[in-house]
């Protein structure tokens, strides 16, 4: 049963709600689908399943892109009502008809809706009767055996002494049904009969004659193992004397000088702590309280990739009758009109890093934006398209919420507890290093700063971090190896709390996304402490791999809490944006497949590289 339907336009105004369903929803689905799919350009699914406490919906929705209108249906999920397609086509047709912008009330649609739903319930009940409830699958398995069995001609010998004179048809399906299949058969037919040939448990090595024979395999390895041990005992006998220990020795050259020290790390014995203080003056400010400067590039490019791509639709058209259609306009856009421009902008995201299952969910949702929308005079497809789909990657990639740590470090403080940050992510990303970043800009703008260090895995991690805290002169909290991490982190927090630090920044080691011991681990640390931000750090090199690491991360804190409302990733920070040049689309796939802002950008080796994601700049640059 059909549980809601509603007409709103695109900005929030409801113009009409089926007042004979009138039943209450529970929780708020229509505001989770503007948030989770409208707003964030997924548009172009086809559903959304939304859950409640007692209760689970789909919502189906389709637009009038020309007039600005939504239709959003929705019903229960358990239903698979077969009408709902039919009938939000037939509701978009009908209500077009009598739309008039001035007019906010439409009681007059009701009978309208009536009718249209009787019709809509009556096909889908047609359709039922005329489809046999599981024959046509059955039917079409027995249709590909027959036409199979007609292959195998050149062995009727064979299968006729196998059935013992049995007929020709009704033999051939009774071997397809044990399971036997011949090896000069069509493959498909194979491919087709396989699945009842494991599940009857009979084997065909026999029917193919050359299989092959396991006992060779059996003596091929037999012979193997006889060689590796011979070969053993030669290498036994042909080692020198254990007791002497071989060490390798320098090469020295005739003028070479005497060698130098290579280690330059500071010690504390060394007097260190005056080179600390110069290192740390002389970095400078961070690059997070620098404004960057974006360079206006001519518009020049874009006209030339615009014209590029419509040089193909001109030659098709003609020169006429593409000038003529610039001129006078399109009345409506179809789907046929955006494919070679989506098409062209799909793969130019590609060669960006944009993972490719985002880069087509984007095309969609840009596509459904568009579709039946007048195309004004003097415009081009491929630049409509182009502005729609910079559009949707402006509001993609802008927060939907405040991000100033700062200010929210300061309403902490104002309650006399620290603000804790976590930071996660897979090996080798840099979480150390950009953590000893983010303490930097924080003892910038006079912040007490701790840090913990909870990665007990990792050998030589604990040092790590004890370097940067002592050229940055800042307290660290550790246990040392092989500790749980999150009693390590509780202890630094509640340590934070009576020497009054302002931010306790933890660092947990490297795991990957399927490593279930690890994420466990993890989402035992976060649920224990309950920190104020769980901050994400992923590389900018990654291209698909950025998709699965932030879903599998947020689907492990998810399933491996123990908390009803686990906490998931807040935010991103991306490292090693340096080494890119223009394939910045690793922040457009984290952001997009997680919803979380990103909030720091490393872009170098020092303590001051750290600096915000400038929106406009990803942009250009991606559609460049």
């Amino acid at each position: 049963m059909l549980e809601q339907l509603l007409i709103f336009t695109r900005g929030g105004l409801i113009l009409w709600t089926c007042k004979e369903l009138g039943n209450a929803l529970k929780g708020s689905p229509i505001d989770t689908l503007i948030r989770s799919c409208l707003l964030e350009e997924r548009s172009g699914t086809a559903s959304y399943n939304y859950d409640a406490p007692g209760a689970s919906y789909t919502l189906k929705w389709t637009f009038h892109n020309d007039l600005g209108l939504v239709f959003v249906a929705v019903y229960q999920r358990i239903l698979h009502l077969l009408y709902v397609d039919e009938l939000l086509a037939m509701v978009k047709h009908e209500f077009s008809q009598i739309y008039d912008p001035k007019r906010v009330e439409y009681f007059d649609f009701d009978e309208t809706f009536r009718q249209l739903r009787k019709e809509a319930e009556a096909r889908a009940e047609e359709l039922r009767k005329v489809k046999p409830g599981g024959k046509g699958v059955n039917d079409g398995r027995k249709l590909v055996m027959k036409k199979g069995s007609g292959f195998g001609g050149g062995n009727k010998k064979n299968k006729s002494e196998a059935n013992e004179g049995g007929n020709g048809d009704d033999g051939k399906g009774r071997k397809l049904e044990n399971g036997h299949s011949n090896g000069n058969h069509n493959a498909a037919v194979v491919e087709g009969n396989r699945g009842m040939g494991l599940a009857n448990g009979k084997e065909n090595a026999s029917s193919n004659n050359e299989a092959f024979d396991v006992t060779k395999l059996q003596k091929l390895k037999s012979k193997g193992g006889k060689k590796t041990s011979d070969t053993s005992v030669v290498s036994k006998g042909s080692n020198v004397d254990p007791k002497k220990k071989v060490t390798k020795k320098n090469r020295v050259w005739d003028d070479s000088p005497k060698d130098a020290k290579l280690d330059f790390t500071d010690h504390v014995e060394e007097n260190g702590n005056e080179n600390i203080e110069v290192v740390a003056a002389d970095q400078g400010e961070s690059m997070m309280d620098k404004e960057e400067i974006v360079s206006s590039d001519s518009e020049d490019e874009e006209d030339e990739e615009v014209s590029k791509d419509s040089k193909p639709d001109a030659k098709k058209k003609g020169w006429f009758s593409s000038m003529f259609q610039s001129i006078a306009g399109k009345a409506n856009l179809d789907k046929a009109d955006l494919e070679p421009a989506l098409k062209a902008l799909k793969d130019r995201l590609m060669t960006k890093n944009v993972a490719e299952e985002i880069a087509e969910k984007l095309c969609e949702s840009v596509a459904a934006s568009l579709e039946g929308k007048k195309l004004s005079s003097f415009t081009r497809i491929s630049s409509t398209v182009q502005a729609a789909m910079e559009e949707a990657l402006v509001r993609i990639l802008t927060p939907r919420r405040s991000i100033d740590i700062l200010r929210d470090v300061h309403a902490a403080k104002e309650q006399r507890k620290p603000y804790v940050v976590v930071f996660v992510g897979v090996n080798g990303v840099g979480k150390s290093t950009n953590l000893a970043k983010v303490a930097y800009w924080l003892l910038q703008h006079k912040v007490s700063v701790m840090m913990a260090a909870c990665d007990t895995f990792r050998s030589g991690a604990v040092e790590q971090l004890r370097t940067h805290a002592r050229r940055l002169q800042i307290p660290i909290f550790e246990k040392g190896y092989e500790k749980d991490p999150a009693v390590v982190a509780k202890e630094a927090i509640q340590e934070a709390t009576r020497n009054g630090s302002d931010v306790v920044l933890v660092d947990t080691a490297g795991r990957m996304q399927d490593n279930e011991p690890l994420m466990r681990a993890l989402s035992k640390l976060i649920y224990l402490n309950n920190p104020d931000l769980v901050l994400f750090v992923g590389e900018a090199l990654v291209g698909n791999d950025a998709v699965d690491q932030l879903s599998k991360f947020n689907q492990k804190l998810a399933d491996l809490s123990t908390s009803p409302n686990p906490r998931l990733i807040d935010g991103i920070l991306l490292t090693k944006f340096d080494t890119i040049d223009d394939k910045v689309g690793a922040a457009l796939s984290m952001v997009y497949i997680s919803g979380s802002p990103v909030m720091f950008v490393g872009c170098g080796q020092s303590y001051t590289d750290l600096k915000k994601l400038n929106v406009k700049a990803i942009v250009k640059t991606l559609l460049k």
